[in-house]
């Protein structure tokens, strides 16, 4: 498990009074949401941000003299300056507003892969990614008659990084990894794999959707080449997130799609592409949800990331000693280094089933295959059951899930 501390104790009781979907019942119990991994609540103030700009600044931006437009232009640029602060990016122009990190992803495939990938060349992926950091390089390389690698993982749920170096070679030209594994919970070592790739010249990706909530980002150190994140993953609302990329990659790459926003003169005859960032914003944004996206990002800048991963790191710990006493409980995803996220299974029992008796006792969990299939053909399961946390949670909700396990256990297993 993570070994950090936090610099400040949270108060948690205090937290969960800003977050409103926590105080009802599901099934006649208090809400237990352990789901975290898929998305996670939102705190009052952002709910109010997106209320806010409904009814007071609702205008389209960028293009409008009024003062409506004035406002809410100001509102969405100032998301992306704390963005840049969020992630250290050297450039404001360096970040660009997508729907999140599946179209990120498909943005950098497309676009960077249809530019600068050719017949023979190699991309290398991990086998704990997510699907949308999987299929989108499949359709590129197919198209560009390119090679499709896989950096093995282990046992526990780490990546084989000798493999990787063995792997990697002058003709790999791109590198995408997840910074931290949806189903496994594992933190990657990214700055190293980054510099491994760097040494043959090749650009990185990194899918920030399970980080950037819980880990200090800083693309700068990093010196990765494209970073992505997703807003509903770290308090803000969904449909909304960024990807980070290096100026002088951006500015090279050929627009994703075409329409208003993205141009700065336009005839039949030949259209003149805009500048970065708004080259890759083509139409109307996601407005009221990029400006809600700043609340979330203050809210964690408040709380202090490293508090936030203490917290959900001793959470993490205490899930693991109670389900390890459980019999029939198979923990999957054991790596030295996670975020706050659980798989597990018992056996003789399907994870579908578990899941439905937990939402019975009003406990939220996530089972199946978690949009990681290949990962979990390599374990030979279906799927498996995730409790995943977020600073909102406690250990008293840890108990409840380890009760209603040991029931299911009790009567179910034979």
């Amino acid at each position: 498990m993570s070994t950090l501390t936090a610099h400040t104790p949270l108060d948690i009781a205090k937290i969960r009074t800003q977050f409103p979907v926590l105080n009802q019942q599901v099934n006649g119990k208090p809400l237990v949401y352990l789901d975290n991994a898929a998305t996670n609540q939102k705190p009052k103030r952002v709910i109010d941000a997106l209320t806010s700009y409904y009814e007071k600044d609702n205008a389209n931006i960028h293009r409008g003299i009024h003062t409506l437009a004035e406002r809410a232009t100001k509102a969405y640029e100032q998301t992306r300056l704390a963005m840049q602060e969020f992630i250290h990016a050297k450039h404001v122009e360096e970040i660009i507003f997508t729907r999140g990190v599946t179209e990120s992803i498909n943005l950098i495939a497309s676009s960077y892969g249809r530019a600068f990938l050719n017949e023979g060349d190699e991309v290398i992926i991990s086998g704990m990614e997510h699907h949308s950091n999987i299929v989108p390089w499949q359709i590129i390389c197919n198209e560009r008659k390119s090679t499709l690698k896989i950096i093995p993982v282990t046992e526990i749920g780490e990546l084989d990084i000798d493999a990787y170096r063995k792997l990697i070679s002058d003709k790999t030209k791109l590198v995408s990894v997840n910074h931290a594994s949806n189903s496994l919970g594992t933190i990657n070592p990214i700055k190293e794999i980054i510099d491994i790739a760097h040494s043959h010249n090749a650009v990185v990706l990194i899918d920030g959707a399970q980080a950037s909530a819980h880990i200090t980002i800083d693309v700068q150190e990093l010196d990765c080449d494209f970073y992505c994140i997703s807003s509903h993953k770290m308090y803000g609302p969904t449909g909304s997130g960024i990807l980070y990329g290096k100026k002088e990659l951006l500015e090279k790459m050929p627009p994703y799609m075409g329409g208003g926003e993205m141009i700065k003169e336009v005839t039949f005859a030949k259209t003149t592409y805009n500048d970065i960032p708004y080259k890759f914003e083509a139409g109307t944004p996601n407005i009221a949800d990029v400006i809600a996206l700043n609340e979330a990002i203050s809210f964690i800048n408040e709380l202090g990331k490293e508090n936030i991963a203490a917290h959900e790191a001793e959470l993490l710990t205490y899930t693991v000693k109670k389900l390890s006493t459980i019999p029939h409980v198979k923990l999957v995803g054991t790596a030295n280094h996670k975020v706050g996220v659980q798989s597990f299974v018992v056996e003789g029992i399907h994870h579908f089933d578990i899941g439905q008796m937990l939402d019975a006792r009003g406990i939220a969990v996530r089972t199946g295959h978690h949009c990681t299939q290949p990962l979990m053909d390599q374990y030979g399961i279906e799927g498996t059951v995730r409790a995943s946390f977020s600073v909102y949670n406690t250990k008293d909700e840890v108990d409840q899930l380890a009760e209603g396990i040991s029931r299911i256990v009790k009567f179910m297993v034979k």
